[in-house]
């Protein structure tokens, strides 16, 4: 199985950023545990704080993986784009966040992503991309 881990702005920040919200760790050291849990899966990894390079890399890589895990960041709220280039793509896509979306700021309760996932996880830390992962094999 291939998937890919796609993340969106400020998630290069984890370990450093607010971490009563998004913890301590840095997603390059959670990323090996990761890929230590899942060894049978080719588990790649992309993050950019570009709309547009993140269009560009769900267009790259939604017909040549079994998955996409995305954590859009910020862009799950403002970017038609993003949900657009899901519609796009052959690939299932799951919609991740660290934090309780709903438990912070109202404008954090839409996502454009959302409509077009095949699910979304959310709250559970940086568990949610285990879960992801997961929701994939099972």
């Amino acid at each position: 199985m291939k998937l890919i881990i796609i993340n969106g702005p400020n998630l290069n920040l984890l370990g450093k950023r607010e971490p009563e919200i998004y913890g301590s760790e840095t997603f390059e050291d959670f990323l090996g545990k990761l890929r230590g849990e899942f060894p049978d899966i080719q588990l790649d990894y992309y993050q950019s704080n570009i709309e547009g390079e993140i269009i560009d890399k769900l267009h790259e890589t939604g017909f040549s993986y079994d998955g996409i895990i995305l954590n859009a960041g910020a862009y799950t709220h403002t970017s038609i784009g993003i949900g657009d280039a899901i519609k796009g793509i052959s690939v299932p896509v799951v919609e991740v966040h660290i934090s309780n979306t709903f438990g912070r700021e109202s404008f954090r309760h839409q996502s454009y992503i959302s409509p077009n996932a095949k699910g979304v996880i959310l709250g559970f830390g940086l568990e949610s991309y285990i879960l992801a992962i997961r929701s994939f094999v099972l």
